[in-house]
């Protein structure tokens, strides 16, 4: 496991997206940041990481040629200055902009929330208030365009969410079988390979 920073940004110790991004990967499970504190989650069940990866593949045939589908990676919400404490939440898959990806790969850092054109985040036992209320707004706040939610319990199912101005996301009926969309491109997927 990696130590935290010896000197963190802010004397109260809560953490700045440098910060958390000097700390690199933690064992076991993985880390967010909520508000400078470090949130700490068990890793996902096996049948978790399958839909997240049936997702994807159905996925990336179908995204434009200007964006990537991205599993598993942290994102800068952009809710905080340089120096205060921060938002990093690492969503299940994300949608992004090719050059927020290629700026990465250039010169380091997260990718941010005004990279990410979907976010996708899927139900886990423990996860269930934070993904639809917490990182509801969250996201909604950091100006994500579209907020998916698919929950593995029976029946499957995925809400999409769409920035709606000032009232944050709206939230479509949850979808079962089939999810078909034409925003923010054409998208068909059979949610019944997620199970």
């Amino acid at each position: 496991m990696t130590a935290l920073p010896e000197h963190p940004h802010e004397s109260n110790g809560l953490l700045t997206i440098t910060d958390y991004a000097a700390l690199g990967e933690t064992e076991p499970g993985y880390t967010e940041l909520q508000e400078g504190r470090l949130v700490m989650s068990p890793s996902p069940a096996p049948e978790h990481n399958e839909a997240a990866l049936a997702l994807a593949m159905q996925l990336y045939p179908q995204v434009p040629a200007d964006l990537r589908v991205v599993p598993d990676i942290d994102v800068d919400l952009e809710l905080a200055g340089p120096d205060e404490p921060g938002f990093v939440r690492r969503p299940d898959l994300v949608v992004v902009r090719r050059e927020g990806r290629d700026r990465v790969r250039k010169e380091g850092g997260l990718l941010r929330a005004s990279d990410v054109v979907i976010v996708v985040e899927i139900v886990s036992p423990g996860s269930r208030r934070t993904d639809y209320v917490i990182k509801h707004g969250e996201y909604a706040d950091a100006g994500i365009p579209h907020y998916w939610i698919v929950d593995l319990a029976d029946p499957l199912s995925l809400v999409a969410c769409h920035l709606a101005g000032e009232l944050g996301y709206q939230d479509a009926p949850a979808a079962t079988g089939t999810y078909t969309t034409t925003e923010p491109f054409p998208a068909r997927l059979d949610l019944t390979t997620l199970s």
